[in-house]
This record gives C-alpha cells, sequence and structure tokens, in this order.
C-alpha cells in the first residue's frame, strides 16, 4: 500500500518537475494528472529496457523521464 502511496506522490512531483523544466502553461491540475499518466509511461517503457526505479528517487526519476514526454506531448497537441 505504501508503495502505491509513495508512486502516486512522486509520479505528481514529476509532473511538476516536467512542466517547470518544459515551461508549459497547463494548469495545476492537468499537470499532476499528466505526471501520474507519465509515471506509468516513464515506469512501462523504462521497463522494457530493464531500468526499474527503486525507492522514492528511484521512482521519481523513472517518473519524471515519462512526465517530459507525456508533458511535452501534450503540450504539443493542446498548441
Amino acid at each position: 500500500m505504501f508503495h502505491l502511496i509513495a508512486t502516486l506522490i512522486a509520479a505528481a512531483v514529476a509532473g511538476y518537475i516536467a512542466s517547470s523544466f518544459l515551461h508549459t502553461s497547463l494548469s495545476l491540475g492537468m499537470t499532476i494528472v499528466l505526471g501520474l499518466v507519465g509515471g506509468f509511461v516513464g515506469s512501462f517503457v523504462l521497463g522494457l529496457i530493464g531500468i526499474h526505479g527503486s525507492g522514492l528517487i528511484g521512482t521519481t526519476i523513472v517518473s519524471t523521464i515519462g512526465a517530459l514526454c507525456t508533458v511535452w506531448i501534450a503540450g504539443k497537441i493542446m498548441k
């Protein structure tokens, strides 16, 4: 249960980091949702090549990579 909560928090933080890094004008709610989606995308894609995040920091890094991709794509679609 703790792992799920930690993953959700890490993904939400990752969405905020990705949005700040990419300077998007998305709302905070949309940023958090895209961070959550990006967290799952990052875990899936990096898991395919054998990279897994462990612990809060590893999960946040993997989630941030996925969130960067997801926020970037959403920014291009929303324009």
